[in-house]
């Protein structure tokens, strides 16, 4: 409760959800948990260690570490570019609408990030609304849609890389229960697309087409679904982006490390973060908050269904607290475990929920970091564009349905 105060209560009286760092509120909930828990300063202060460095906290950590790392290396070395490209090419001109959709599904998979997708696709997405005189906020919405995609979807996401190690499954079995969900999602608003595409004939431009610097993101693909170690597969991610870099002469030595320094900085404050949340986490358990926890969101529920609609539940309620869907499923990762295992619902399917209502909330959320980064790249309001974000919504739709099924 300390945390929620600190960060949603500060947020809306500053009239901004990005002036308070997360960081700070999990800080102070961290010491606030310290100061109430019985002992000597120095055994909390030890329990708080000992679930920071959890060996499930410090695998994350590695993974994120890793994960910036591959991302900014294949951006600096051109990949997400050629991605781009390559992708633009194949969209044929009476389908703009149902291809620009299809294309921010398809390198939002690839590299696993949702803002970067929206960095990358809005600004051409924009230019085609110029052009055809198509709503501008439609366009930045079918982006923003698809972008979501990838990001719920993803091996290389940050949301389902914490909800896999947080409910202790594989990633290939949460994207075989996830994609159940997001591809009669996906088929429902692209039949939207195609019957609004079907008066506009433009051929999106691109540029050159480099095959070779689309191979690190094809190789990640690949082996994570052949089931390799995801430590293993950013590793070798990395080696094939510095392999192309070098060949290409897209980067140097130099250049390569100082992307890859930048990538693992740029996941300092998410590493800070999960350590506070893992400590913060542990007092709670060791207080009995979190037996409390469970005995609230489960009283009542009888059966597997209802538990599964109370993880739905909590990690939306979360994602709307902290603007952010990765956060919002490592703070209750934990929980949900015990509620997924007291009610019997695998794992796989108790991560797939947490992650696709994250990404559902996230989608939705004027003051989230994709609809301002699509709304500003654009030119127009955050709120503008949610009339128009039919994927989220399917996706909610389709997930619920697959919950009552």
């Amino acid at each position: 409760m300390v945390f929620l105060l600190v960060y949603l209560v500060s947020s809306i009286v500053l009239g901004d959800f990005y002036k308070i760092p997360i960081s700070a509120a999990f800080l102070l909930a961290s010491i606030y948990a310290v100061c109430i828990t019985p002992g000597s300063i120095r055994e909390r202060i030890d329990i708080f260690s000992q679930g920071a460095g959890n060996s499930n906290v410090l695998l994350m950590i590695w993974i994120f570490i890793l994960a910036g790392a591959f991302a900014s290396t294949a951006k600096d070395i051109g990949s997400i570019e050629a991605t781009v490209n390559l992708t633009l090419r194949l969209i044929p001109g009476k389908l703009i609408f149902a291809g620009l959709f299809l294309t921010a599904c398809f390198i939002s998979f690839a590299i696993g990030t949702s803002v970067g997708t929206i960095v990358a696709l809005t600004p051409i997405a924009a230019g085609i609304a110029t052009q055809t005189g198509t709503p501008m906020p439609q366009m930045a919405a079918i982006i923003v849609g698809g972008a979501f995609f990838g990001d719920n979807l993803s091996f290389i996401s940050d949301t389902t890389i914490a909800s896999t190690q947080a409910l202790g499954c594989e990633m290939r079995d949460k994207f075989k229960a996830n994609i159940k969900i997001a591809l009669p999602a996906v088929v429902i608003v692209l039949v939207i697309y195609l019957f609004k595409g079907l008066n506009a004939d433009i051929q999106a431009s691109s540029g050159s087409i480099e095959v070779l610097k689309i191979l690190p993101y094809i190789l990640v693909i690949a082996l994570a679904l052949f089931g390799m170690n995801v430590t293993l597969i950013l590793a070798l991610g990395i080696l094939a982006n510095a392999i192309v870099g070098f060949s290409t002469g897209s980067i140097d030595w130099a250049g390569f490390l100082g992307s890859a320094g930048s990538g693992i900085s740029g996941m300092g404050e998410l590493i800070i973060v999960t350590l506070l949340a893992g400590g913060m986490l542990a007092l709670i358990r060791h207080n009995g908050g979190l037996h409390f926890l469970i005995g609230g969101l489960t009283k009542g529920i009888k059966g597997r269904k209802g538990a599964e609609f109370s993880l739905a539940a909590l990690v939306s309620f979360a994602n709307i607290c902290t603007a952010n869907n990765t956060i919002a499923i490592i703070t209750t990762g934990e929980i949900a475990k015990y509620i997924s295992d007291k009610f019997g619902i695998r794992p796989q399917k108790a991560a797939s929920i947490m992650d696709t209502f994250s990404c559902l909330v996230q989608g939705i959320l004027p003051y989230g970091a994709q609809l301002l980064m699509a709304a500003s790249l654009c030119g127009i309001g955050s709120t503008e564009i949610i009339p128009y974000l039919y994927y989220p919504f399917a996706l909610g739709l389709c997930a619920i349905i697959g919950i009552l099924l």
